[in-house]
């Protein structure tokens, strides 16, 4: 079983609501799952070394990442993340020219320092419904499995 960091930014509670349900989901499938907030429970930068696999969440909502993700983000530069399976997911708004630009910088910025990160960024528009949530778990069990 992995021991897996789920991180994520919340503006409005949707990219919340999906962290949750895919913490739950792998503690349910044996996982040990740590959750954290990078506003309200941040993690530094440099403890990503202590999990198998990390998940990042953020809500986009422009063409930068969110202001609470700021220093992490700087921070990860110093990380070497080999070996380490990564994936990204949150929540979007089509509104904006650029659909979910957080999302993909941050898995850049992890590819950046050798993770292995899944071929596919989660994006869902505003609140995750059902069908969001179901995939989302998906999604989590297949980062989980990836290969390094």
């Amino acid at each position: 079983m992995a021991n897996v960091l789920i991180i994520c930014a919340s503006l409005t509670g949707s990219t919340e609501i999906m962290a949750e349900e895919m913490t739950e989901h792998l503690q349910g499938l044996g996982h040990d799952v740590t959750f954290k907030s990078f506003d309200l429970d941040p993690i530094e930068a440099s403890r990503l070394q202590e999990f198998d696999c990390i998940m990042f969440g953020s809500y986009s909502w422009d063409d930068d990442i969110p202001f609470e993700v700021e220093d992490f983000y700087d921070d990860m530069e110093d990380v070497d993340l080999t070996g380490k399976r990564v994936g990204a997911f949150g929540s979007c708004d089509a509104y904006y020219d650029i659909y979910g630009p957080a999302i993909d910088t941050l898995a850049t910025r992890a590819s950046e320092q050798n993770a292995t990160v899944y071929k596919e960024k989660f994006k869902f528009e505003l609140e995750p419904d059902d069908q969001d949530i179901e995939y989302g778990e998906k999604f989590a069990e297949a980062v989980v499995n990836q290969e390094t």
